[in-house]
Formats: structure tokens, sequence, C-alpha cells
């Protein structure tokens, strides 16, 4: 057990550190480059991922909250809150940029295509109410979460050492389970559907530039790379989602939650956000010129001395 936990805080920190190098790039690309409009959303997901990370593990937050001597019951409250506004966001945000890819691909002359050149009048409302619902659809938490107390055990389900979720009424319950299960799927619908679509370019594309004889041209394409790289992560995401998906609403139905499989879920939910960030790095072509112009800077400095 003890094992399981240095593999999860492992996980954790090495998320933390790679989505906050992607973090501090996006924000120089945005303030002193030309953003492309994925680069926002890239800057976003970045942010939530950090904060779920962080939120995630008992550890950190302990220690964090330890020092500012803050009670347990607020403590409890805030955790859950905030990590399940930024679990949410983290499907909403990876649908939003399956979504604003596929556009950005798409043919001009095509039904998408037409939305090409509006997409940052779009972007922001597409924030606002995409963070506005999470926060909102997420306040349940509030309510039905707190520290652990010995009295009434059978009215809470420990989740952590000090933290636990209280019990609710079967029908509110089956709303929460219900209008949970419905943003999901209309969410990873659409991030299947725009991927398929995606997937169907790339393939038109391919077969046009076979016959044209410039493969080479399409192998070198910066969108190709991209369009490539946000499908590994809708499929990476969906995939873990619904492991978790499966975990975590199986332990609340029975209303059981042992420390392995609470250890297990955690492990789960991270993989995506530490995964992703390393993906992003490895297959953005601005981010390794980046890294090699700093290796040769640094050269040249201790080469000086």
């Amino acid at each position: 057990m003890s094992s399981l936990r240095t593999v999860i805080n492992f996980q954790a920190g090495l998320g933390v550190l790679a989505n906050m190098f992607l973090l501090f790039f996006y924000i120089f690309i945005i303030l002193c480059h030309r953003p492309k409009p994925t680069d926002m959303i890239s800057c976003q997901l970045s942010f939530i991922h950090i904060v779920l990370l962080l939120t995630g593990s008992d550890i950190w937050i302990r220690d964090i909250f330890k020092s500012l001597n803050i009670d347990n019951d607020f403590k409890c409250k805030t955790t859950f809150y905030v990590n399940r506004v930024m679990r949410g966001l983290s499907i909403c945000i990876t649908c939003l940029l399956s979504v604003f890819q596929a556009v950005t691909i798409s043919p001009s002359s095509s039904l998408l295509g037409k939305f090409k050149y509006k997409l940052k009048k779009y972007m922001i409302s597409a924030f606002l109410f995409v963070w506005s619902f999470n926060l909102s659809f997420t306040s349940y938490r509030i309510i039905y979460s707190g520290a652990f107390t010995n009295v009434n055990e059978t009215t809470q389900m420990k989740v952590t050492k000090f933290c636990s979720l209280f019990s609710m009424n079967y029908i509110i319950r089956a709303m929460i389970l219900t209008m949970t299960i419905s943003r999901d799927v209309f969410f990873i619908g659409l991030m299947l559907a725009t991927s398929a679509y995606m997937v169907t370019i790339l393939f038109r594309h391919q077969r046009q530039c076979k016959h044209l004889h410039s493969l080479s041209h399409l192998r070198a394409s910066p969108e190709k790379r991209a369009t490539q790289t946000i499908l590994l992560l809708v499929i990476f995401f969906v995939v873990m989602y619904w492991v978790d998906f499966i975990i975590s609403h199986t332990a609340v139905l029975l209303w059981m939650y042992d420390p392995v499989t609470l250890s297990v879920q955690k492990f789960v939910m991270n993989v995506y956000p530490t995964i992703t960030p390393l993906v992003q790095i490895s297959s953005d072509n601005r981010v390794i010129n980046m890294v090699k112009h700093m290796q040769s800077l640094c050269h040249h400095i201790f080469k000086k001395r």
C-alpha cells in the first residue's frame, strides 16, 4: 500500500512539473508571439491539470492546509469541490480542443470551415460557458462532503484519512448520477464525433497527396501533427475516463470505498493529466526548438566561463 502511494505521489509530481513547464510555455507564446487558437485551450488545460493533480494528492494538500491552520471540514469541502470542478473542466476543455482543431483543419468550403475565421470570437463565449457550468454543476459537493467523524459512520463513506462523503437521498443521488452521466456522454460523444471527422479529413488528404506524389509535404504538415496529437489525447482520455467512472460510481452505488480501490482510482485519474503534457511537449516543434535553443544558449554561456 505504501509503495502504491509512492507511485501516485511520483506520478502527481511528474505531472505537475510537466504541466507547469507547458503552462509557462503557452503563456510565453500568447504574450510574445502569435498564438494559434488551440494554444489558448492548451494553456487552460495545463492549469486545470496542475490543480487537479494537487487537489488529488492527500499529502500535498494536507501539508498546505496544515501550515495555514485551516479547519478539516473546510479543507475537505474545498478539496472535493475544486477537484471535481477541475475533473469536469478537463472533460469539457479536452472536448473544446478536439472541436476547435476539427474546425481548424476543415476545408473552407465545408460547414465547419465557415467558423474557421471566427474561432477567437466563439472561444471566449465557450470558456465562460464551460467554467460557469462546471462551477455551478459541482456545487452539490460542498453540501455532501466534509470531515470524517466516528459518529454515524453508516451515513458517511470515508474516501481519505480525514474526509468523507455524506449519504444522500436515493432520488437526489439518482438525479446527480443521471446529470453527470448525461454531461459526460455529451462531451465524450462530441469528442469522438470530431475525432472521427478529423480522421476522415486526414485520410482524404493522405489519398490526395499520394495521388499528387507529395506525401513528404503531408508528413511535414504542422496541422497534421497537431491533429494526430489531439486524436491520441482524446482516445487516451476516453479510455482512462471510463475506467475511473466505473471504479468511482461502483463504489458510490455500493457505498463502499476501501483504501486499495481509492488508490487505484487516484492512479487512473492522474494518468491523463500526467501523460497529456508529455505528449504535447514531445509533439510540438515549437517546444522542441525552444528546448534546443535553451540548451545551446546554456552551452555557450558555460563555454565562455
